[in-house]
């Protein structure tokens, strides 16, 4: 099994941790993380675009000439399609652009990228984080220790509001819970931190 070095609440080392194989360790699959990434990305698409057809735009209720015998082309509405301010035809309307990969795909592709971050040499675990109220110039102190300058993905067990508190305003630092880590954040951030209650709840879901 991999060991990555643990980090107090101070920013020092405290020894090792070591992490499951089964998630921390396989082989990179690039086309399912691919996969995944597009997926993510479709599916946060707000999707409320639209146009107004020949039936919600004002006007042209009246036929603009008779049928027959102006020697023009007969016309129904100045609201039609060909007509200047008429209506769109086949414009987007609003749809949603979601769509579900299998969940073995998907659990691929995050355990791709989280044993990526292992491979770079950019996952860090901190034994806990806890603050008796927000403080963010502690948790910027934190990081200045630890020598993390980069975007910064940190992952915190549900429940720890404080420390979530105290890193959310800080530049270049992502703040989620376990239950979220997915694909597209832990693929953004340059560095991953997170406690070992957080660690020990991703690979309690993955393992």
């Amino acid at each position: 099994m991999a060991n990555v070095t643990l980090y107090k609440q101070d920013g020092s080392q405290n020894g090792t941790v070591e992490l499951n194989d089964s998630v921390w360790g396989i082989e990179p699959n690039d086309n399912v993380v691919v996969d995944a990434v597009l997926m993510q990305r479709a599916s946060s698409r707000q999707g409320t675009h639209a146009v107004k057809n020949r039936s919600a735009v004002r006007g042209g209720g009246r036929k603009p000439w008779r049928q027959k015998g102006t020697g023009r082309a007969r016309q129904g509405s100045i609201r039609s399609p060909q007509w200047r301010g008429g209506g769109i035809v086949f414009g987007p309307t609003p749809r949603s652009y979601a769509y579900k990969l299998p969940r073995k795909v998907r659990r691929l592709a995050l355990k791709s990228v989280l044993s990526q971050k292992v491979i770079d040499n950019d996952l860090l675990v901190i034994d806990s984080l806890q603050y008796d109220a927000p403080k963010t110039k502690d948790f910027a102190a934190m990081l200045n220790k630890m020598s993390v300058t980069t975007k910064t993905l940190v992952v915190l067990e549900d429940g720890n509001d404080f420390a979530a508190l105290s890193a959310r305003n800080l530049a270049n630092v992502n703040v989620i819970n376990a239950e979220s880590v997915n694909v597209l954040d832990v693929m953004d951030a340059d560095k991953m931190i997170l406690t070992q209650a957080a660690l020990s709840k991703i690979e309690e879901v993955l393992a």
